[in-house]
This record gives structure tokens, sequence and C-alpha cells, in this order.
């Protein structure tokens, strides 16, 4: 049933993401109604839109750039997420490292150095989206899992990754909760921010620089012609010479990707603003992002005006892969969520939730995004984050971009790039399989972090799974 007090914490809140609630959100561009051309047409207008969008005006400023949304700026993941934006764009070192381990070391100052790019993105260009570059904390509430991040701390240390080890006392003096046995703090590799305020950032900086929006406009199919390619909507279409598609889990633009890619809810909570008092209970003066090491995980932050952030744990896949609206709550995952929330901290007992969402992620069975092209290299595409999108997909811009060049590059060389996600079975086995999963990895999580033989199967065929 839950814990009363716990339901009690949400009985008020708002069901919406708290990002895109906040003031400042910029007028939506009109919809297309006309037949325009473009050099390059970008279909989405979320994080990998419009990074593709603003690199491809900063690499040459003369080439002309469309950006077709179907809704607004950032309405679907790039505003619903925790705001977490990682240096990894493998989804965490230890994932990258079992697929991809001859370019492990090359992926890790790629990585590195995307994220320094978005830091001097959002300098450059004034992005007040509080970006803050915090690193992460991991911490083991279970004995299983600390032994586990001591051998994950060895790795990096080899691979002269910054990792540091807390035990109890040192964890529990940098955020103080009960349940925590020690954790690893990755200073450097993790920044905290606006998601919402992020997207109107770069929405305003693609904007300044000449890049055409149409909003409330979505591209219905594609079409080939003499010199391109031809994005037809309700309104009017755009005849563009290459294409970039950056729409995430909501793509069916691209028929074959939906044999990799499959829509994931993640939910999330917020509390009101923590008082000075309850603050000093918890302490987390160095305002780490925060994940627990469990295979069903929770993430979690401070935001600028000292709110949590409390997401994750329940990673759900809706049968037969439709995506609605109407699964954006559920109340089920909400009292879960807030029953562990009190737990972790049992010294906020009466903080209240302001609000609650969930939103779809786009999941692949390498949990990290792969990479494309269609119509013979006239479009590319960039899908998959499985949640760890926030950084990544500027490196994902980078390498559409360089794909629609049509040269090989040091990016399109890689092993990461060129490779594809091993595709999922067609429904109706494909719900089964992954409800066998989700299930599996709930039992291991619930049994030390013995996985059965059915996760060993997954693990023997270089498909780990976590949630």
């Amino acid at each position: 049933m839950g814990d009363p007090s716990a339901a009690h914490s949400i009985e008020q809140a708002v069901g919406e993401p708290y990002w895109l609630s906040q003031d400042g959100a910029p007028l939506p561009a009109p919809p297309l109604t006309s037949t325009e051309t473009a050099d390059l047409a970008v279909i989405g207008a979320g994080y990998s839109g419009l990074w593709t969008a603003l690199i491809a005006k900063e690499r040459d400023q003369g080439r002309d750039v469309v950006v077709l949304e179907a809704a607004t700026a950032g309405w679907a993941a790039s505003g619903r997420n925790g705001g977490f934006c990682s240096a990894s764009l493998t989804h965490g070192f230890d994932n990258g490292l079992s697929r991809f381990p001859d370019e492990i070391d090359v992926l890790e100052k790629l990585g590195r150095a995307n994220l320094d790019a978005i830091e001097d993105t959002v300098g450059r260009h004034g992005i007040d989206c509080d970006f803050r570059r915090t690193g992460e904390l991991t911490v083991a509430t279970e004995e299983w899992q600390w032994r586990e991040l001591l051998a994950y701390r060895k790795e990096a240390l080899d691979r002269g990754l910054e990792v540091r080890l807390l035990d109890r006392e040192a964890v529990r003096a940098e955020i103080n909760s009960p349940t925590y046995l020690g954790g690893v703090w990755e200073p450097g590799g993790t920044a905290t921010l606006d998601p919402a305020r992020l997207v109107w950032g770069l929405r305003r900086a693609c904007l300044e620089l000449g890049v055409r929006f149409y909003e409330n406009t979505r591209v219905e199919k594609i079409t080939k012609s003499a010199t391109g390619l031809i994005l037809h909507t309700a309104g009017g279409r755009v005849e563009a010479a290459k294409v970039a598609l950056a729409t995430g889990a909501h793509g069916t633009l691209l028929r074959r990707l939906n044999h990799w890619v499959v829509p994931v809810y993640d939910y999330v909570l917020m509390t009101e603003p923590l008082t000075a008092e309850q603050l000093s209970a918890i302490g987390w003066r160095n305002r780490q992002g925060v994940g627990d090491a469990g295979n069903q995980f929770h993430y979690y932050r401070l935001t600028e005006d000292d709110r949590i952030l409390w997401g994750g744990y329940d990673a759900v896949y809706y049968n037969g892969g439709r995506i609605t609206p109407s699964h954006d709550l559920r109340d089920e995952t909400f009292q879960t969520l807030a029953d562990h929330f009190f737990t972790t901290f049992p010294q906020l007992r009466g903080v209240r939730f302001t609000h609650k969402w969930g939103g779809v992620i786009d999941t692949c069975s390498r949990f990290s995004a792969f990479f494309g092209t269609g119509y013979r290299g006239r479009l590319a595409y960039a899908i998959g984050y499985t949640g760890l999108g926030v950084g990544a997909t500027r490196f994902g811009a980078e390498v559409m971009l360089d794909l629609l060049g049509g040269e090989p590059t040091a990016l399109t060389r890689l092993k990461m790039v060129r490779a594809k996600p091993v595709p999922f079975p067609p429904e109706p086995v494909r719900s089964a399989v992954i409800q066998l999963t989700r299930w599996s990895i709930a039992r291991a999580d619930a049994r030390g972090g013995k996985r059965n033989l059915w996760l060993k199967l997954l693990d023997a065929l270089g498909l780990g799974f976590d949630s």
C-alpha cells in the first residue's frame, strides 16, 4: 500500500514537468504554411536538433538551416529530464568498456571534450541554465553495490579517471542518509543544469545565428527530389539538400529505426524548496548529482532554489510500445518514489512534492546512442540515448553533421558510430522479453545483485541489462 505519510506528500503535486512550467518560455514560432528551401533541415527541436542546427551554423555561417518541430522546443525528453549533463557518451564507463573496449579511452576523452564544449557554449551565448560542474556521486545502499563500486573504482583509476572513494562516514559527511554504505565521487564528469532553460537558450542562440524555426509543424512524410529531400507537413513543405532526423523516441519517419528503439517511460518527483534547517539536516554542501548503484536506480539532485528532484527506479515499458499522454502520470510509481525518498531522507518527513511527471526515453539494446544515414546519405540520424542524452546529444549532432558531409572523419570512423545495437524482436515477443528483463533486474536487486539465468544469457550475448 505504501507509506501513508509519503502518499500525503504527493497529494497536491501538479502533474506537469516542473522545468517547463517555469516563467521564461519563449513564444512558439509560427507553423509552416508555405513551401521553403534550405541547405539543411532539422526535424525536432530537442537537444539533438538544437545542437545540430547551432553547430551547423557555427561551422558555416552561410548555411541555410531550418528547424521543424511537431510541438514546441523541448516539450518532450529535453524538457522532462533530471538535468544531469554527463561527459559519458556510452551511458557510463562500465557500459562503454564492455561494448567498445578498444575505443573506451578515446570515447572518454571525447566525452570530456564534449562536456567542455557545452560549458563553453553556455558561457559564450549567455545561457542562464544554472550550469554547475559539481560531478556525480554514486552511492551504495547494499553490500553488493559497495563491492561493485570498489571494482569500478579500480578499473577507472587504471584508465586514469579521477574517482574518489568515500567510505560510510565520508559519504554521509557529503550527504546525510542512513541508507548509505559508501560511494564514489567523480568530480569533473557531470554537470547539473536546468533542462528547459538550456533548451530555451540554445533556441535563442540558433535564432541569433539565423536559423529559421517552425513549431507546431509535424513532418508527416519524407520524399525524394532531384536535389535532396522534401519534408511534407500539413501546412507546407521544405525542400532541403540534407536532413538531420532528431526526433528521439517519437520518430516514425524512418521505419528501420523501429527495430532498434523502444519507448521506455521514466518518472520524476520535485519537492518544494527546502528550508535552511532542512538543508542543514542533509548537508549536500557540494551539490553533486547523485545516483544509487542498484540495477533499478534512483537519481536525484538539488535545483537552484533548493528543491530536490527525485526520479528513476521504475523504467516502464507499456506493452505494444504505444506513446500516449495518459502514460505521463503513473500513481503507483509516484507512491513508490515518495516511499523511497523518505527512506533515504527520513529527516525530511513533512516535505511536500509540488510536481510529478513522466516522459519517454528512446532506449536501445546497447543503452547508448547509435547513428546512421538514409536516402543515400542525404539524411542522418542519432538516436537511442537511453536517458543520458543531455550531454551526449551534442556529440551526436557533430556525428550527424559529419555523416551528412559525406567524407570520413575521426568521429565517423569510430566503431561506436559505425556499429548498430542488437535489434529488438517484433511484438508481441518484444513486450514479453522486455517485461521478463524488467522482472529479472528487480529480482537481482532483491537477491543481493545475483543475476538469474535470463540476465546471465543477456550478459553472455553482450546485452547486459540494467534499468
